[in-house]
C-alpha cells in the first residue's frame, strides 16, 4: 500500500517506473518527474489500462476512490473504458451516451442476469464501432455493418437481440429529442434467421432418454447432478433454478413459489412439484439444507452456483456448444408435451411465458394450477419411462 510520504520521497530515474498501491492502481513516475495515476484491469478477458489523473492534482485518496468505482462498474458488467468514452462524448449525444442513458433507466426493472447480457451486447458489438457517432446521424447501413460482424461469428440469435436493443434505444432517442427517426426499424428482415430456435435442445424422445441417463451417471459435483436431474421436471429458466432457495419450497403443498423479483417478466410463479421432483429436492436437502440456496456453489452454502456451472456440466457429459443448453430443457418439455396433445395454455402458463397484459399477469400466476399439477406429474412419470428405455 502506498502512502503520501512514499510518493513524495520517490525520485525520478533514467527510466519510467511504478509504485504499486493495490487492485491494479499504480503511480507511474517518468524521468522528467511526472507522476501519473494509472489502473490496470481485465474486462472480457482482455487487459486494459486507464489514466486516473496526475499527482498531486489527484490525491492518493481520490485515486483510490476512482479505482474502487471502476471495480464496482466491472462487477456490474460495465467496461470502465467504454464508460469513460461515453462520458467524453456526452455533450454530443452520441449513440453510446444515449444507449447508456436508456440502459440506466430500464436496468433497475430487469433481473440482473438480463441486464448484464444487454450491456455486454452493447459493449461488445455496438459501442466499439458506432458508439462515438452522434445518434441522430446514424443510418441503417451503419447499424447493419455491426450486425454483420455478429452474424459472421455464427451468432445469429445474438445479432437478432442486438437489433432489438438498437430499436429500443432509437425509440428512446426519439422520445427524448435526440433523434427524429429509427433507422434500426429498416433492418427488420435483413438478418439471417436463427436456425433451430432460440436455445439448443433435444426433442427426440430416444435422445432425451439418453440425456437423462447421462445425467444420472454424472460424476462431477453432486449439487450439479441434482440440479440437472431437477431441470427437466420443473421447466424453469437456468437463473431461476440456480437461485432457488429453500424458503421457496413448500413440501407440504408440493409447490415451489418463485418470487416475482427472480422472474423474467416480474410476475410470481408457482411450480407444482411432482413426486419425482420432491424426491430430488429431499436428496438435495440432505446435502445443502443448512444453507440458503438449494443448489449452492462449491465455496459456500449461501452463494448460488455460477451461471456457467450447469452448462459446463452438460459440456462435460459430451454435449458441445450448439447441441444443448440448460434453457433447452424448457424447449424439450414444451415440444414433447405439445406432441402428446397437452393443453397449450397449461404448457405456456407453466413455462411462465409473458402475459401481454401486465396487470392481468400479476393475478394469473395460479391460473390452471390444478391442471398443471396433473400435467407435471404425468410428465415426470413419462420422464421415468424414457429413462428406463
Amino acid at each position: 500500500m502506498l502512502s503520501n510520504a512514499a510518493i513524495k520521497a520517490a525520485m525520478p530515474r533514467p527510466k519510467p517506473y511504478r509504485l504499486y498501491d493495490g487492485r491494479g492502481l499504480h503511480l507511474l513516475i517518468t524521468p522528467r518527474g511526472g507522476r501519473w495515476w494509472r489502473i490496470k484491469f481485465r474486462f472480457d478477458g482482455k487487459a486494459q489500462m486507464l489514466s486516473l489523473g496526475v499527482y498531486p492534482d489527484v490525491s492518493l485518496k481520490q485515486a483510490r476512490e476512482r479505482r474502487d468505482e471502476m471495480h464496482r462498474d466491472r462487477a456490474n458488467g460495465i467496461n470502465p473504458a467504454a464508460k469513460r468514452r461515453a462520458q467524453k462524448h456526452r455533450s454530443a449525444d452520441t449513440f453510446e451516451t444515449v444507449a447508456r442513458e436508456w440502459f440506466a433507466k430500464h436496468a433497475p426493472t430487469w433481473v440482473k442476469s438480463h441486464s448484464s447480457k444487454v450491456i455486454r451486447r452493447l459493449e461488445l458489438y455496438l459501442f466499439p464501432w458506432i458508439g462515438a457517432y452522434p445518434i441522430a446521424r446514424l443510418s441503417a447501413p451503419n447499424i447493419l455493418q455491426c450486425l454483420r460482424r455478429v452474424e459472421e461469428a455464427a451468432k445469429l440469435e445474438t445479432a437478432r437481440r442486438v437489433l432489438q436493443n438498437c430499436i429500443r434505444i432509437f425509440r428512446y432517442a426519439i422520445a427524448t429529442g435526440r433523434a427524429e427517426r429509427n433507422p434500426a426499424m429498416d433492418l427488420q428482415g435483413a438478418l439471417a434467421p436463427a436456425v433451430g430456435g432460440h436455445f439448443a435442445s433435444i426433442t427426440n424422445p430416444a435422445e432425451f432418454a439418453e440425456l437423462l441417463r447421462k445425467i444420472d451417471h454424472y460424476r462431477g459435483s453432486t449439487t450439479v447432478r441434482l440440479a440437472l436431474r431437477l431441470a427437466p421436471l420443473v421447466f424453469v429458466r437456468p437463473g431461476e433454478l440456480r437461485l432457488a432457495k429453500w424458503s421457496e419450497i413448500d413440501f407440504s403443498r408440493s409447490e415451489w413459489h418463485i418470487p416475482k423479483v427472480k422472474m423474467k417478466m416480474r410476475v410470481k410463479h408457482i411450480v407444482p412439484l411432482s413426486r419425482q421432483a420432491k424426491a430430488i429436492l429431499r436428496e438435495a436437502q440432505a446435502v445443502t439444507g443448512t444453507g440458503q440456496y438449494v443448489f449452492p456453489g462449491p465455496r459456500s452454502l449461501n452463494r448460488p452456483l455460477s451461471n456457467v456451472t450447469l452448462l459446463a456440466g452438460l459440456r462435460r457429459m459430451g454435449y458441445p456448444q450448439g447441441t444443448l443448453t440448460v434453457h433447452g430443457f424448457r424447449s424439450s418439455a414444451s415440444t414433447m408435451l405439445n406432441e402428446q396433445g397437452k393443453n397449450g395454455d397449461w404448457i405456456e402458463r407453466q413455462l411462465s411465458h409473458g402475459e401481454k397484459d401486465g396487470a392481468r399477469a400479476a393475478y394469473n400466476y395460479a391460473e390452471y394450477l390444478l391442471q398443471r399439477r396433473i400435467m407435471m406429474q404425468e410428465w415426470a412419470d413419462y420422464v421415468d419411462e424414457l429413462r428406463s428405455l
